[in-house]
């Protein structure tokens, strides 16, 4: 028996972690935060769990030999250097999905605390102060709410507030008017947004662009008593400027859970009695750190089994669309059945998608096309990271054509692939019915219909009498018994191609029998069992 794969969790992660990982694995155990000991404890592993304290450099990497997947239980990446990983052939996968309420319902949290001065209060009342005057706050009702940044989180602080009776508005560049007044929210300019809000909460990424977004223009810009709460990514407001703002009386207060630099113990906004601030508790839950623990656990069974991982960081595809991922494994299949008919490596490689499915992102069958297509070329595992690199390696140009036309399938994926002495091999199947049948549509010019099998053969030869039955005669023979065949030819007394799926795998010495008693120009099998 072959050992387990290793997983070192190298930080205190959450026991669902641990459950969620499985019994196919050995546990290991380390302090990541200590390089002495964290540098030989990677040594010999094939997936390291960390959170925010363990640093997965390019030291470390290079000192994990074995290493095959880096997951970092949470969101940001900080801490890991994913580039050098990707030039390791390393998959970094992360949770980027775990914290979005958590880190909502404190964007709530602050806009609440910043309204009714709740933390300034409970601190004067613990300590021997009654102060109901001072504390005088504002209703949430029929105030304006606008929100920067309408994404995942930015939506569910839209819909939450919006039951407070708030009116949301938010800007954002790359939503859909259409789109956002689905959830009731109006799109405006960030300009617009400043002059009407009543509180302006942040939820943006921190990018050369957005960084200092709201800086000391745009607190010109804004009512006097708007108040601005950022749980997003330090850096974006400018503290500076929001500090100058509130001395001035140009804002009324603000909300804070993050700063431009990390871990903050002294800044000037904490001398203000109307800032709230927070440690960056936004991902702080223990339901957000067992999600976390759960969803990398997950893509590190995922990763390890060869198979695609949504939450990588440092794969092509991103996120996968529903009515993609039933068409990975078609486009697997599809390359490796391309493999067995070509004999060789291409030196071009076109994966072609068309139809309704285009209006996705569709890049990540063409990873799957490429996975397939080197699955039984190489002796290691190929998976959704490496198989861009085997193709690298071997001088092979990957291309992907896509178009919403598809006249003959609602949508139909093709492995086109030019040869080194210039023969193009080319391989089209879609997905049939409800259930998703997997099916070749066409091979070459011939166009065939035929649900894929574990086991298939295709043989290319001129068109004539008795092909077929002397094909019959020697699998008898063999004791392999034909499920299903269908014969195509492009003229009658042309090149014919016949495609056959069988109950068993066909050996070699049965496929060099046929092919020199029919005189086929070629027979090939192919063997999709897992």
């Amino acid at each position: 028996m072959s050992p387990k794969p290793v997983v070192l969790i190298a930080e205190e992660l959450s026991p669902a972690t641990v459950d969620a990982l499985g019994p196919d694995f050995e546990i290991r155990h380390c302090n990541g935060a200590d390089r002495g000991e964290l540098l030989p404890a990677i040594a010999e592993v094939d997936a390291i769990l960390v959170r925010s304290a363990t640093k997965v450099d390019a030291e470390a990497i290079a000192a994990a030999r074995k290493l095959k997947v880096i997951a970092r239980a949470g969101v940001g990446l900080d801490n890991v250097d994913v580039s050098a990983a990707t030039k390791a052939g390393v998959m970094v996968v992360n949770a980027p999905t775990s914290n979005i309420v958590t880190a909502a319902e404190l964007a709530c949290g602050l806009i609440l605390a910043t309204a009714r001065n709740i933390p300034q209060a409970n601190s004067a009342l613990k300590n021997g102060e009654w102060k109901r005057s001072k504390y005088t706050g504002v209703e949430l009702a029929e105030k304006t709410l606008g929100v920067v940044g309408l994404g995942r989180i930015g939506v569910l602080v839209a819909q939450r507030m919006s039951a407070f009776g708030m009116r949301v508005v938010a800007y954002d560049p790359y939503v859909q008017p259409a789109r956002a007044a689905q959830m009731g929210v109006k799109l405006l300019s960030l300009d617009e947004l400043l002059e009407v809000s009543d509180f302006i909460t942040v939820h943006l990424p921190k990018t050369p662009e957005t960084l200092g977004l709201i800086g000391d223009e745009a607190l010109r810009k804004v009512k006097p008593e708007v108040r601005i709460v950022n749980a997003a990514r330090g850096g974006i407001v400018d503290e500076t400027a929001l500090a100058s703002a509130l001395k001035e009386g140009r804002v009324a207060a603000a909300g804070l859970d993050v700063f431009a630099k990390e871990p903050c113990t002294d800044s000037p906004l904490f001398e203000f009695d109307n800032v709230v601030a927070t440690p960056h508790l936004g991902a702080s839950t223990g339901e957000a750190q067992e999600k976390a623990g759960i969803a990398v656990a997950r893509s590190v069974r995922l990763a390890l089994a060869g198979e695609l991982v949504p939450d990588a960081v440092n794969v092509q595809g991103g996120v996968i669309a529903e009515d993609v991922r039933p068409g990975l494994p078609l486009a697997e299949r599809l390359g490796r059945i391309f493999t067995a008919l070509a004999g060789e490596v291409a030196v071009r490689l076109d994966v072609e998608v068309y139809g309704e499915i285009t209006q996705h992102d569709v890049k990540v069958l063409e990873l799957s096309a490429v996975k397939g297509v080197f699955e039984d070329v190489v002796d290691e595992t190929v998976s959704y990271v490496n198989a861009p690199l085997f193709a690298q390696e071997r001088g092979v140009e990957v291309r992907l054509t896509t178009g919403s036309e598809s006249p003959d399938h609602r949508n139909v994926v093709t492995v086109r692939g030019t040869l080194t002495g210039g023969e193009e091999i080319s391989v089209s199947g879609t997905l049939a019915g409800p259930k998703h049948v997997q099916k070749i549509v066409s091979v070459g010019e011939h166009s065939v219909d035929v649900a894929l099998a574990d086991h298939m053969v295709f043989l290319r030869y001129a068109d004539r009498p008795g092909v077929i039955g002397t094909l019959g005669r020697i699998l008898g023979e063999a004791g392999l018994n034909i499920a299903g065949m269908q014969v195509a030819r492009a003229a009658q007394g042309g090149e014919a191609l016949a495609v056959l799926t069988v109950d068993d795998s066909v050996p070699q010495t049965v496929l060099t029998e046929i092919a020199e008693e029919t005189g086929a120009t070629s027979a090939r099998a192919v063997n999709l069992a897992d």
